[in-house]
């Protein structure tokens, strides 16, 4: 989430931020009118009377299943790109000259977009776009494999 978001949210007297909670049902007859959430550790059922509420999912980029494979930051996001240090690509064991292309992962010839990778905007409209913008770089790869 961008800081100012989160300053803005942080400065509001009138928003409850509510983290680690699984939202369980959102109730009411015309319009929302209560939302029920679990804690996800303790899993202790909560319900509200809430009127309006804004979700925030994702931060979580869920790459354990491709640890050891391609480079992560300290967070879990596949690093692509200019974001890879020269001893990374070394420890990976890069085989090409050249350096990754933007959105290049620690293999050559793998890409990694949206918000899976470490350095994106992290929004549906820069995933397209970096999608988009990928497929003339995966073109160009295909050259050098």
């Amino acid at each position: 989430m961008s800081r100012y978001l989160i300053q803005r949210i942080e400065s509001s007297r009138n928003i409850e931020l509510r983290t680690r909670t699984r939202i369980e049902s959102l109730e009411g007859g015309d319009r929302l009118e209560r939302v029920r959430w679990s804690h996800v550790e303790s899993g202790e059922p909560e319900t509200r009377p809430i009127r309006n509420l804004f979700c925030m999912t994702g931060a979580d980029p869920n790459t354990a299943w491709i640890q050891g494979c391609v480079v992560l930051d300290e967070k879990s996001f596949v690093k692509t790109g200019p974001d890879l240090r020269p001893d990374e690509l070394a420890e990976a064991k890069w085989p090409l000259t050249r350096r990754p292309y933007l959105m290049e992962t620690s293999i050559p010839g793998v890409f990694a977009v949206g918000d899976v990778r470490s350095a994106s905007v992290k929004r549906v409209a820069s995933a397209v776009g970096e999608g988009s913008i990928c497929v003339q770089l995966i073109h160009k790869a295909l050259l050098d494999l």
